[in-house]
């Protein structure tokens, strides 16, 4: 990749904060501030306002002849027309020209994807996927997302939406998902909030035995707490993880033998656990595999930081290659 003077525009937007910075070839996040999504009733309202907290910044950086363009993640962002389609967590309903109206404003072009491919090509880019060209991105926060890059391009499919992983059933008629209505699926269980379930259900099925977590009024329990309670030795806090790990472990199996990626990256809060998860996640899988597959696909932690990955994620869109006849 060739270094030049050149910047990009990297913005998150979520449910109820976005994030933007400018950021360089490197990965150097010169510039960022946020905005509250919510407090702007129309999209033409929000990116009028992006782009008054963004003109400084670009002024800093040189002026707005130095933006190459505008990377944007976004829940339902779909590559393919630049729309966010029917986002169920904001606010703007319907079917929303998003890239087209910054591209606008902004007189750059400008790039959509959903916030998990966002996070998987920022990986790529500038984090622990640097030089591979086939891995797969899970994303562990509230929900589970996932990018996948097969021969160094990411997996968009015909309409744009492809890589929905954790909406994948691992568990036939299982646990009712709170948000979808499905049964059985991955972020069901895998995820904060699916974290957070599994450690009510097992502190109500041995309520004879201690556990930190009694401390915690039930509605108040997070994932964070149990993670801390685990670390501390907790049983059931070590056993919810073990238990998350196991149903991890058997659907990235199911990954690995679907595209035989050279490594998986977990990113996303739920990481904070490090090995607690890790390890029974890592046994799951590899006891799933077909022997041609075992021991043979890393499984690492990101190495983007946190606060920072969405941000330098829809950044990087600006420089990464597009798929042929896209």
């Amino acid at each position: 990749m060739e270094v030049t003077g050149e910047f990009a525009i990297g913005i998150d937007i979520g449910g109820t904060t976005t994030k933007f910075g400018i950021v360089n070839h490197r990965g150097e996040i010169s510039q960022k501030g946020d905005i509250e999504t919510t407090k702007y009733r129309t999209i033409n309202k929000f990116i009028d306002q992006l782009y008054i907290e963004l003109l400084p910044y670009m002024e800093k950086v040189g002026g707005e002849n130095l933006i190459k363009g505008i990377g944007v993640g976004a829940p339902n962002g779909n590559f393919y027309t630049g729309n966010i389609e029917y986002a169920p967590n904001l606010h703007w309903k319907g079917i929303i020209p998003l890239a087209k109206l910054i591209s606008e404003k902004f007189n750059k072009p400008c790039t959509l994807t959903n916030d998990a491919n966002a996070a998987a090509v920022g990986e790529m880019m500038y984090g622990a996927s640097r030089g591979m060209r086939d891995f797969i991105m899970i994303t562990l926060g509230t929900g589970v997302g996932s990018g996948i890059v097969a021969n160094g391009q990411l997996i968009y499919g015909h309409d744009g939406f492809a890589g929905e992983l954790g909406h994948t059933v691992i568990r036939p008629g299982g646990r009712l998902h709170w948000g979808t209505g499905k049964k059985g699926s991955l972020e069901a269980y895998t995820s904060a909030t699916g974290i957070c379930i599994t450690a009510k259900e097992m502190l109500h099925e041995r309520s004879n035995e201690k556990s930190l977590l009694r401390d915690i009024p039930r509605d108040e329990i997070t994932s964070k707490f149990v993670c801390e309670a685990a670390q501390k030795g907790d049983k059931i806090a070590k056993d919810v993880f073990k238990f998350t790990g196991e149903i991890l472990g058997e659907a990235l199996s199911n990954f690995v033998m679907f595209s035989s990626p050279e490594a998986i990256i977990l990113f996303g809060g739920v990481i904070k656990a490090g090995n607690i998860l890790l390890n029974p996640v890592k046994r799951s899988m590899e006891k799933n595999l077909l022997p041609i597959f075992q021991n043979k696909v890393k499984l690492l932690f990101s190495e983007l930081k946190e606060s920072d990955a969405a941000i330098l994620g829809a950044s990087a869109l600006v420089w990464e290659i597009k798929p042929e006849g896209k």
